[in-house]
């Protein structure tokens, strides 16, 4: 059988997207890949595919044990013979399990990198591998090898073994986001000196990308969620503190929010991230411990309400929205206390000089990107090496272009600031020096006397806090953690105070969002998600919905295991009345035919019939 037969009976799809055929045939004839492609690209099948066409057995090495069972439920659901090892399953599970990889009833196992490292383990690979018997090893989520990178597990450097160990065996690197840096580092970490590189776009023009400067953020949060009423979403925090008190001041607010990060115990974080993956509308508060690998289909949105640690990990992070390819939207608070905050987190962390001098570049290029005035789609893109022609018209800067200005002399006026209070004062302090507002700080220290004070009355304290974020944007200022957070001028700034160059800021503003640009992309999406002729009857569709949830309620899975929104829009368009009719449907293979075909078909007659 081919790769494309596989496809279109077990998975039920028409034909390949992008590379895949391309990093399947290659996988498939015994060579290594690292393919990296953006969240819902299709990168399972990558390895998928090819497990199922080679003799033997697929290994799968992924760090999602909280998200293993949905995996391996998923492929169940479509036929094929699937299973886990954990350390969530009892031994006579395990035991179970192992004697299926040994009697050939096992297509692919998935394991956690410290089952996979156990001398019990080690032992049933060099048996299998004995017999010829290992079709490949598939290493998910592989930007975990990076030391740099914003996912780094231990663990992952020892999968080296792996080419050492079983030398003839295929072996397939994934991941959804890497820079240069990272993607250097996978290849020569994992010994895949010799494997192809797959690159895929990493454009995903469903999400619009938004950025706000930081005012009152709970109030801008409930304003911005107000938009997304009833849908599924993530908010992420910079402290467990935050997840916390954000979380149930959303509660407070009426809506349905679950805190997840570290410093629950494992019970709770699993049972909150069951509740996300299978009820609607639930909005999951976390820190950065949440979210790898999510494969939840129709997460409507991503809020940072901290600035993440890199235009990597933000990417990462927002890719977990819109998987379905339905309109999503990844939004984001970001304020001068931000800026301050990285730095110090920087400076003061035990890295070594070069990994720090690293994590500043990376931090310097998301502060870059959050102080754009270009299309954040084609920087964030140019990150990656991608080049993108002309503005994406679905970003915030696109759909209101951010006003620029000279602010070459409120820029001066900030350094002076700074060099006359001895570079030893934050912006806050320094921000009433210039407005001239009297404290008793500023009269402890005289400042009240200095040719600065009051010299800055032309903006408030929002457009002088822009002001100080963008010049540490741009490297002309920086943060001392030795200092308590001290403003210092770099060499940077000496053009800009000598009046040498000029300097190009942003306009400082707390507008809104277009309310008719918004307004008409909502519209837009219910259009495309309910009504137009492509996606199907409405009430078809939410009858379809209906009983996938009886289905799931009564099976314990998620409800996107058993169909996605995707080919229920389809099914309520297309509206089969035959079982080969019904195979045409995207999304639903010879499996999920035979398991659900008869109910479907009833119903679908039943509902057009009636018109209920």
């Amino acid at each position: 059988m081919s790769a494309l037969d596989l496809l279109r009976q077990i998975f039920g799809y028409p034909d390949f997207r992008g590379p895949q055929a391309e990093i399947i045939d290659h996988i498939s004839s015994g060579g290594d890949a690292l393919v990296l492609m953006p969240t819902g690209g299709g990168k399972s099948l990558c390895y998928q595919i090819p497990a199922l066409l080679r003799p033997g057995i697929g290994v799968v090495i992924s760090p999602l044990i909280a998200l293993m069972q949905d995996q391996v439920d998923a492929l169940r659901q479509a036929g094929v013979r699937a299973a886990f090892l954990n350390s969530t399953l009892d031994f006579a599970a395990v035991v179970d399990t192992e004697k299926k990889l040994f009697s050939g009833d096992l297509d692919l196992l998935y394991v956690a990198p410290e089952r996979l490292f156990t001398e019990r383990f080690l032992n049933i690979l060099d048996r299998l591998d004995a017999d010829g018997r290992i079709a490949l090893f598939a290493i998910d989520e592989a930007h975990c090898v990076s030391q740099w990178g914003h996912d780094f597990r231990p663990e992952y450097i020892q999968l080296s073994i792996l080419h050492e160990r079983y030398p003839a065996v295929p072996r397939i690197a994934l991941t959804a986001t890497a820079d240069a840096l990272t993607r250097r580092e996978i290849l020569s970490r994992l010994g895949l000196d010799a494997a192809r590189v797959f690159i895929s776009s990493f454009d995903r023009p469903n999400i619009r990308y938004t950025v706000v400067e930081r005012d009152n953020p709970r109030r801008q949060l409930l304003g911005f969620l107000a938009t997304h009423p009833e849908e599924a979403g993530i908010v992420y925090c910079l402290s467990r503190k935050k997840v916390d008190e954000t979380a149930a001041w959303l509660c407070e607010q009426g809506i349905a929010a679950l805190p997840y990060h570290a410093g629950l115990d494992t019970a709770m974080r699993t049972h909150h991230q069951q509740r996300f993956l299978r009820e609607d509308g639930i909005v999951m508060v976390a820190t950065i411990a949440f979210g790898m690998g999510i494969d939840k289909p129709d997460v409507r949105f991503v809020v940072h309400l901290d600035l993440p640690k890199s235009l990597e990990a933000y990417y990462q992070e927002t890719g977990r929205a819109g998987r379905d390819g339905e309109p999503a939207e990844a939004w984001m608070t970001y304020g001068l206390n931000d800026v301050v905050i990285h730095r110090q987190r920087i400076d003061e962390s035990e890295a070594g000089e070069e990994q720090k001098r690293i994590e500043r570049g990376k931090l310097d290029a998301l502060l870059a990107w959050c102080e754009t005035a270009e299309c954040r789609r084609t920087r964030l893109l140019a990150y990656f090496a991608e080049i993108m022609d002309g503005r994406c018209g679905n970003c915030d800067t696109c759909i209101e272009p951010p006003e620029m200005w000279d602010g070459t002399v409120a820029a001066q006026k900030a350094m002076s600031a700074i060099l006359r209070t001895g570079q030893r004062f934050g912006a806050g302090h320094l921000i009433d020096l210039l407005r001239g507002k009297v404290t008793e700080r500023m009269a402890q220290f005289g400042h009240n006397a200095l040719p600065t004070f009051g010299v800055g009355t032309d903006l408030d304290e929002n457009g002088w806090r822009s002001v100080f974020r963008q010049l540490l944007a741009g490297g002309l200022l920086h943060a001392d953690a030795q200092a308590y957070g001290a403003l210092k001028l770099t060499d940077a700034a000496r053009p800009v105070l000598k009046g040498e160059t000029i300097l190009q800021l942003r306009r400082q503003t707390m507008r809104q969002r277009k309310k008719s640009a918004l307004t008409g992309w909502r519209n837009e999406r219910h259009k495309t998600m309910s009504t137009t002729p492509a996606n199907g009857n409405a009430t078809l569709f939410e009858t379809l919905r209906a009983w996938r949830a009886e289905q799931a309620k009564a099976q314990g899975v998620p409800a996107y295991v058993i169909l996605h929104d995707k080919t229920l829009h389809e099914l309520a368009a297309r509206q089969p009345v035959s079982p080969d009719e019904l195979l045409d449907v995207p999304g639903i293979g010879q499996a999920k035919a035979e398991r659900y075909g008869a109910a479907l078909l009833v119903l679908i007659t039943h509902t057009a019939s009636t018109g209920l």
